[in-house]
């Protein structure tokens, strides 16, 4: 069911959940900056006042947007990893997991990196902050595990290692905005993670 004909008359959670799936909606169609609360209420069929008596300002509903984003990403990457022996192997079911995940929202990324970029320091950006801060905590232990185990080269730097992983999903992204083709990204993220792999597994 589209929002467009979703009942006006919704209770209180589920209008918010709403308004934050119209919103993602719309971060894969313009510029996250561009997007106003009249077009988000007019996505939804509602008017600005009744948006409103939902969040008391923007702010606010963009905030619920990147928590929204932190937490189906994060649960994503942990079901992805969970169970997985190798430390290897779960980095690249996070890695595919992530490519997987702006698939189906395009434009998340756009989002996180324009909060990220804005120079006051909202709620939104503390949560973009904190999302970046969790992921990398993930990707440390693995890696970590990754040495601990001998999968990983006892001379990786940890830090540098999350950066180039993180850096690599970024490269992927930039790639799909400057061809317009998100779909290409998992057509391509085999060959960019077996690069990463090759650059921090042990040889031995």
């Amino acid at each position: 069911m589209s929002i467009e004909t979703r009942p006006k008359n919704l209770p209180a959670d589920q209008r918010r959940a709403v308004t934050v799936e119209a919103v993602i909606e719309l971060t894969a169609e313009q510029n996250p900056g561009d997007i106003t609360t009249a077009a988000i209420a007019k996505r939804m069929n509602l008017t600005q006042g009744a948006l409103f008596r939902h969040f008391p300002s923007k702010d606010a509903i963009w905030q619920a947007v990147m928590e929204w984003v932190a937490e189906r990403l994060l649960q994503r990457v942990d079901r992805a990893i969970q169970g997985v022996n190798s430390p290897l192997q779960a980095l690249e079911a996070a890695f595919m997991t992530h490519i997987e995940f702006v698939v189906a929202h395009p434009g998340v990324p756009r989002l996180l990196f324009g909060e990220l970029q804005r120079a006051e320091d909202t709620p939104a950006k503390r949560m973009a902050r904190a999302l970046i801060g969790s992921y990398r905590e993930r990707l440390s232990e693995l890696i970590d595990a990754g040495k601990a185990c001998g999968e990983v080269a006892p001379e990786v730097d940890t830090a540098a290692a999350v950066i180039a992983f993180i850096g690599s999903i970024q490269g992927l992204v930039m790639q799909s905005l400057l061809s317009g083709k998100v779909g290409q990204m998992q057509a391509n993220a085999p060959g960019a993670f077996a690069l990463y792999r090759r650059g921090i597994r042990s040889v031995t």
